[in-house]
């Protein structure tokens, strides 16, 4: 069975048009998935202009459980409040990832306590595991030396870099305490300075650069 979704992401990621697509993720239990909705569409110019890739400026939306997922090599998960995956979405999440998939989180406030739990269905045997400040994410393109640049404060927790690994390969990432997503946002939504949002759009950018060259 493993064989035969590998091989179908294989071809549906090599297949049709979609090698450098990003899409945001749809997923239940009332949390506000479609929060930022400029965020991708502005990493996706910035990603186009500095690192020479061919993002569609388009924002596509995917369920956790819906076959399209395979559509895409990168898939952004974003919110403030709750999440939850069934059993079935849960399973389909693990064969997207372990087949060659990316998935990104950003927490934009509040949905650390749900997520957590709700990872736990995807992989019961792995843990999220803090990214130290000289993993190659950090410096792929753009140098942050001390790890995940904060673009936003909110209790004033430093920022955090999760990931889970499968057989070497980082698949998922989980950034946590710095808002990278609002960082992307479009200039008058939360007045950051230009210097904030360069440093979230870098990031991001590395984040897209380490994902389609790994």
């Amino acid at each position: 069975m493993r064989i035969l979704i590998s091989c179908l992401f294989f071809l549906l990621f090599f297949g049709n048009g979609h090698a450098q697509e990003i899409a945001v993720l749809k997923y239940g239990g009332g949390g506000d998935w479609y929060s930022n909705p400029t965020s991708l569409p502005n990493l996706a110019v910035f990603c186009n202009q500095q690192i020479n890739t061919a993002i569609s400026e388009k924002t596509e939306t995917v369920t956790p459980g819906s076959i399209d997922l395979f559509n895409y090599p990168f898939v952004h998960m974003t919110g403030h409040g709750n999440v939850y995956f069934t059993p079935e979405e849960a399973e389909n999440l693990r064969d997207y990832l372990t087949s060659g998939g990316f998935l990104h989180i950003d927490d934009n406030y509040g949905m650390d306590k749900y997520l957590r739990k709700e990872l736990v269905k995807i992989f019961p045997n792995k843990e999220l595991k803090e990214l130290p400040a000289n993993h190659p994410i950090f410096s792929v393109q753009y140098n942050f030396p001390e790890g995940l640049p904060k673009i936003h404060e909110h209790d004033g927790k430093r920022p955090q870099a999760f990931g889970i690994e499968h057989n070497g390969r980082l698949l998922l990432l989980y950034t946590y305490e710095s808002d990278l997503g609002d960082g992307w946002e479009n200039p008058e939504i939360h007045n950051d300075p230009q210097e904030v949002r360069l440093k979230a759009l870098r990031m991001g950018a590395n984040i897209v650069k380490y994902v389609f060259e790994n």
